[in-house]
């Protein structure tokens, strides 16, 4: 088994160094159309309280039906955590009294989980990390509290109020808070993949609760705090150093750290204290009696394993042996399931590596600047892979081939018929060559002799034969004229 390689970082404090714990509980929001007991539609949006059904609003008499889907979901989420599937789970009601939970408890997981433990491999500035997953479970999210429709009043809206969650529960495993968003990326990116999360944290439809404690190097655990709903990967990083900075200060005043739940405030970069943590016995755990406990067969989770998509670890590690990339541009690549998709269609039949330099630098680039996404893109992989045919082919020079697809950008089209018709065609005539590099040759005589004395300098000609002919020569044949007419 592969040991971890990630270095262990430590913070500087008064007295030293300490060491930063941390645990990740992420809510992923599963991918689908109904809610985890009812009917009622998981669309985001709409109006306050119109996609809510009886059993979300906790009306007298109603009982809870299981949705098949969020289970075959759950499932496919702990197969590609590589996790134990437990057979058997039940499902608890979680006790506790929030204006937006209208059944006074919540339908959760407890002592038995649909899914055990598993493991997230995550790289860190070309270390590796494996981040133990302790446990995946299903429950219910509750309602929004609404305070700024009118100063004297609250509001309850109840439409995400019963929508299915999963909650995935890592190890202690992480020392820093890029190891912590590291492993948060990876794991959107997994569920991604997957289709059963869309990952979106703008919409609050991934989420994470951060556990954060400090010790001295190698000493016994320090007390956790928990910082609530953390909801984009740079707010994680940042609440992550505020609360060990926090808490290492306070140490060190000689202060203790209590154990509590926290908010973390991105303006202050600062975290606040919520109210005292709560334990397991505080929520009076017990199985919903309304609900029996859940039994999957093996045929049933075999089945769903059969059908999972390749995932990133696999696909990056395809895309090194296969496409002989590094593994840096293999896990650009791979970060997102259609990137992934549009690189293999780029590179079918093509060099990988050049396919890869064009997608990443050129595509990807552009893309960033414009606030694009891959499935946006202005250029189709069926252009770009026609680009790169040209440049194979001779018929256009690299620096031709950028303009080409700043036109395919801009205007679309054939990148054939616009290298036809503007005339983009690169020169490969040796007498055409012959008489720009004899121009430039002779409008540089100093050039000429300090190029004999340092032949490095033969860049600076080439250059100049380029910008000559347009960019349209053929740097191979330029060089090679060069070359024979300066004697080099």
């Amino acid at each position: 088994m592969q040991k971890n390689t990630a270095a262990k970082t430590l913070v500087r404090g008064a007295t030293g160094d300490w060491e930063v714990v941390i645990g990740l509980e992420v809510h992923a929001q599963v991918a689908s159309r109904a809610k985890l007991f009812s009917g009622a539609s998981t669309e985001f949006g709409g109006e306050p309280n119109s996609h809510v059904s009886l059993v979300d609003a906790a009306m007298p008499g109603m009982l809870p039906v299981i949705n098949a889907a969020c289970i075959a979901q759950a499932v496919r989420t702990g197969l590609g955590l590589k996790a134990k599937i437990n057979l058997t789970s039940v499902f608890d009601r979680k006790n506790y009294f929030y204006p937006d939970l209208p059944q006074g408890y919540q339908i959760s997981q407890y002592k038995s989980p649909i899914v055990g433990a598993g493991e997230v491999e995550v790289d860190v500035d070309g270390d590796t990390l494996k981040v133990g997953i302790e446990r995946l479970h299903l429950e219910q999210d509750a309602g929004k509290s609404v305070h700024d429709q009118h100063p004297e009043y609250s509001y309850v809206d109840l439409n995400r109020s019963g929508v299915a969650l999963m909650e995935i529960v890592s190890r202690p495993d992480m020392r820093s808070a890029k190891q912590a968003q590291a492993y948060v990326s990876k794991l959107r990116t997994i569920l991604r993949y997957l289709g059963t999360c869309d990952g979106d944290m703008e919409r609050g439809n991934l989420r994470a609760d951060v556990n954060v404690s400090v010790r001295k190097p190698g000493g016994e655990f320090g007390t956790r705090c928990e910082i609530k709903n953390v909801n984009s990967i740079r707010f994680i990083g940042q609440a992550i150093e505020a609360e060990a900075r926090r808490q290492i200060d306070l140490i060190e005043d000689g202060g203790q750290i209590e154990q509590e739940t926290r908010l973390f405030d991105p303006a202050r970069n600062e975290t606040r204290s919520m109210r005292s943590k709560e334990e397991a016995h505080d929520y009076r755990y017990f199985p919903d009696p309304d609900l029996l406990p859940l039994e999957l067969t093996q045929d049933y989770v075999d089945a769903l394993k059969k059908d999972l998509p390749e995932l990133p670890d696999a696909k990056k590690q395809r895309f090194v042996g296969s496409y002989k990339l590094s593994a840096y541009d293999a896990d650009v690549l791979v970060a997102e399931r259609e990137s992934a998709e549009f690189f293999e269609a780029v590179a079918k039949g093509r060099d990988g590596k050049t396919a890869a330099n064009w997608v990443i630098n050129e595509l990807f680039g552009r893309l960033n600047k414009e606030s694009l996404e891959i499935a946006t893109s202005p250029v189709s992989a069926g252009q770009l892979g026609a680009i790169i045919d040209l440049i194979g082919s001779g018929a256009i020079s690299g620096k031709i081939a950028k303009d080409v697809f700043e036109i395919v950008w801009s205007e679309g089209g054939d990148p054939a018929e616009i290298v036809e018709r503007r005339g983009l065609t690169q020169v490969t005539d040796t007498g055409a060559i012959e008489t720009a590099v004899d121009q430039v040759v002779a409008a540089n005589p100093d050039k000429v002799s300090q190029v004999k004395a340092k032949p490095a300098l033969l860049g600076w000609f080439v250059g100049q034969v380029m910008k000559s002919t347009g960019g349209k020569a053929n740097p191979q044949a330029v060089n090679e004229v060069l070359k024979r007419k300066l004697g080099i």
